[in-house]
């Protein structure tokens, strides 16, 4: 089993914890929006490492942000599935084609 699907299905094994005993538990305790500002945050943090920070700097800031990423995603109840069949959507799309025809949608 591939490392994000996995990481999918222990944080939907967690959502429904103690928040006092996981951290999952405790960001949908606190809601979406907690849950998306902690993405901003990381998205943010990720972007600093890229332009700043080291390669280690980076690769630990990317695996917060796909972690908080997914646990987003669950709290919308879309999957990593749903996210990577909209991937194997686009492949082969030009990206410019692709954002002009959902301007026009």
């Amino acid at each position: 089993m591939d490392t994000l699907p996995r990481l999918e299905q222990t944080i939907a094994a967690r959502r429904g914890a103690a928040p006092g005993t996981s951290y999952v538990a405790s960001l949908h305790a606190r809601g979406l929006p907690a849950i998306a500002q902690k993405v901003g945050e990381e998205a943010t943090e990720a972007v600093i490492a890229a332009l700043t920070g080291s390669r280690e700097a980076v690769v630990g800031e990317a695996a917060d942000l796909l972690f908080h990423l997914l646990v987003m995603l669950g709290a919308r109840d879309v999957s990593l599935a749903h996210v990577m069949a909209e991937l194997d959507r686009r492949e082969g799309t030009s990206g410019i084609a692709e954002k002009a025809a959902r301007k026009d949608a």
